[in-house]
Order: structure tokens, then sequence, then C-alpha cells
């Protein structure tokens, strides 16, 4: 089209041109003379303008053309300028975040239980592929090496002792000791029996029974009493001689070379069990298929408490004011430590991504994409031209 009205220009100004040489043209022929020439003027000028941008026009190597081809990594780095400087600017980030209200809109988004449902899908989904993409054997590595072995590794009498020792002097004891001597007197409550069955097999033949059955009825009287006294006095003799018992064995624990060893040796047993050898395993292998099995079903109890705690949080944020001032004032803050951190990094990408572009690719790219607009340019200039020319030509004759 734009050629179209260059082509146009053209005709009219040798039709003029011809009829002026015979020498009988019209005055207007003049006018629209000027007009024509003028507009080939205008529509030969922006032409070359706009070619100018992008190749040499006709081939031609004449200076400062082909643009946008000499000049693209210089393009590429003052768009990524432009961007740091009006877009990227930790100033621009603070008043463009404030004016969004993030905080607020984040919390009635939240607060939608249709919203909530839809964010524990997605971290259901999002729990899903980082199972998935765990190898079975890796993790298992990895829990073997941060717990199994870690709990192995150490000696067991020395910590075991201090814990002891810290319970010991806060009295910790005191809770067993009784729950131990209240299960010994509910059990001499009913050992009657064991205790007779007891005294009658170990009895010598020629006893009589009803000796054996005044012993053992002695024997459980007195056990009954013995531990209703030691259950009900908290200072009895045997619970002192218990606690007295604890300490000095949380002190063998932490000093005691024999009972540290014994307790290595302990330690070496329950390790070496097949069961511990395989906890790392069996713990994984259980977790997995509990995760699974929990974010497959949108009714499991692991997706209803995510959507519950996501409704929680953006109630909380949609009614409480200060809390909103403060992720809004979290959230500029971080945004402008990344900006002004991280800005050149970021905006680096767009300059690298032209950098990395083929020139005579990007020029055209460009004028694909811009190429129709500039053609109006070309439009213009003609008609501007032909406007402009009339008007030069008119007031020529006007004057002269």
């Amino acid at each position: 089209m734009a050629t179209g009205f260059l082509v146009g220009a053209t005709v009219v100004f040798l039709a003029c041109t011809w009829l002026q040489s015979r020498g009988d043209a019209a005055p207007w022929v003049g006018y629209v003379r000027a007009a024509a020439e003028a507009g080939m003027v205008g529509a030969l000028a922006d032409w070359f303008a706009v070619t100018a941008l992008f190749k040499h026009p006709l081939g031609i190597p004449i200076p400062h053309t082909a643009i946008i081809k000499r000049k693209k990594d210089q393009l590429g780095e003052g768009l990524g300028t432009f961007v740091r400087e009006n877009f990227m600017s930790p100033d621009v980030i603070a008043t463009k975040l404030r004016d969004a209200d993030v905080a607020s809109r984040t919390g009635k988004w939240l607060a939608d239980e249709r919203n909530a449902e839809r964010v524990a899908a997605e971290v259901a989904t999002v729990l899903r592929v980082l199972v998935e993409m765990l190898r079975d054997e890796d993790v298992q590595q990895v829990l073997d090496r941060m717990i199994v072995k870690r709990i192995a590794e150490p000696q067991w009498g020395p910590p075991i002792g201090r814990v002891l020792t810290s319970l010991l002097d806060e009295g910790r004891q005191e809770a067993l000791l009784q729950l131990l001597a209240d299960r010994a007197f509910q059990w001499s409550l009913n050992s009657g029996e064991v205790i007779e069955r007891v005294i009658e097999r170990d009895s010598p033949t020629w006893s009589p029974r009803w000796v054996d059955h005044l012993v053992g009825d002695r024997i459980h009287r007195e056990l009954m009493d013995f531990t209703d006294k030691v259950r009900r006095d908290p200072n009895h003799e045997l619970r002192r001689s218990a606690t007295k018992f604890l300490f000095e064995f949380a002190g063998d624990l932490q000093n005691d070379a024999a009972t540290i060893q014994r307790a290595e040796n302990v330690k070496e047993q329950i390790m070496a069990r097949d069961e511990v050898a395989r906890a790392a395993e069996t713990a994984w292998t259980a977790a997995k298929r509990i995760l699974l099995e929990s974010v497959e079903d949108p009714s499991s109890a692991l997706r209803g408490r995510v959507a519950d705690t996501v409704i929680r949080i953006g109630e909380s944020l949609r009614d409480d004011a200060d809390l909103r001032t403060k992720v809004d004032a979290w959230i500029v803050r971080g945004a402008q430590h990344l900006v002004s951190q991280y800005g050149t990094e970021i905006t680096a990408i767009i300059t690298e991504t032209i950098e990395r572009w083929d020139a005579d690719e990007a020029s055209r790219r460009i004028e694909l994409h811009v190429g129709r607009d500039l053609q109006f340019i070309r439009i213009n200039g003609t008609v501007v031209g032909s406007l402009a020319g009339l008007t030069i030509y008119t007031i020529a004759q006007v004057l002269f």
C-alpha cells in the first residue's frame, strides 16, 4: 500500500509534467504537479528512514543504516537499564506493592473455603510429585546416615547418665516409684493363690497341709502390709534405697568404665537387631505410603488440615489490620532487598538474551513485529509531503 502511494504520486507527477511540456496546460496542473513531486520526495525519504532501521537500503552500506543489526547489543543493554531504573528500583517496587494491598487480597482469597481446598489440592499435588521424584534408596541412605548412625555413633552411657541425673535432681523418679508401689500393692492383693501354690510345691512332704496354708496366709498378709506401707509412705526405706541406687547408677553411667562398656554392649546388641538395621527403610516405606494415600484422597486428614490451616491464615490476614501491616511491610522489605541485591542480575537476562540473538534474525523479527505500523509512516510521509509541496507552491504563486 505504501509503495502504491509512491507509485501513484510518481504517475501523477509524470502526467502533469507531460501536460506542462505541451505548453497549453491549465494553471491547476502546476499545483497538482508540485503536490505529487513533494509526495514522491516524502515517500522516498520515509522509505529510506524505515528501511535504514533494519537493513541497508538497496543493499548499499550507507553510514548510519541497518541500525538495529549494528546496535543490537547496545539496544539490549539500554532496554535492560531502562527496565532496571524504571521498573526494578526499590522505590517503584515498594509503591506498587503498597498499592496492591497484597496481604488483604491474599487473606480474602485464602479465607474462601473453595480457594482453601484448591490450595490444599495443589499442596497435595506438589507433595505427590516430590515423593515420586525421590528415589527410595537415596532417602533411606539419608535417614540411615542422619538418624540411625548418628544415634549409634556416640557412647550411650554418659548422656543417659546425665539425663537420668537431671531427672533425679528434679524428683521425677517419685512418680515412677509411686506407680511401681501401687502396682505391687495391687498384685499383692491377688497373690494369695500364687503364694499358696509355691509353698505347697516347695514345702517338705511331711509338712501338714494346714501348716502350709497357715504359712501362706501369713506371708500374704505380710506382703500386703509391706507393699501398702511402701505405697503410702513417700519416705519409706525401700523408696529411698531405690532413689539412692538410681543416683549411683546415673553416676556410674557417666564415670565408671565398666558400666559405660556394659551400656555400649547393650547398644551394640540393639543396633545389631534386624528391626533397627532396617529402621530407615521401614520408616520411609510407611511414610511414603501414608503420604501418597493422603494426597490422593480429597477427604483425607492431611488435605483437611491443610485446608483448615489455609482458612485460618486467610481469616487472620483478612481481619487483623496489624498483621496485614506487618505482612505488607515484610513483603515490601523482601522485594526491595531482592531488587537492590539482584536487580542487575535479573535485568541482565534481557541483555544477555538479546546478545545471544543473531543480528539478522533479530532485525527480521523486530521488523515483522513493528513493520506494519512503520509502513503507515511511509504513507503519512507521502500524504504530508504532498500537502507540504502544495502549500509551498501555492505560497510561491501568491507571492510571485
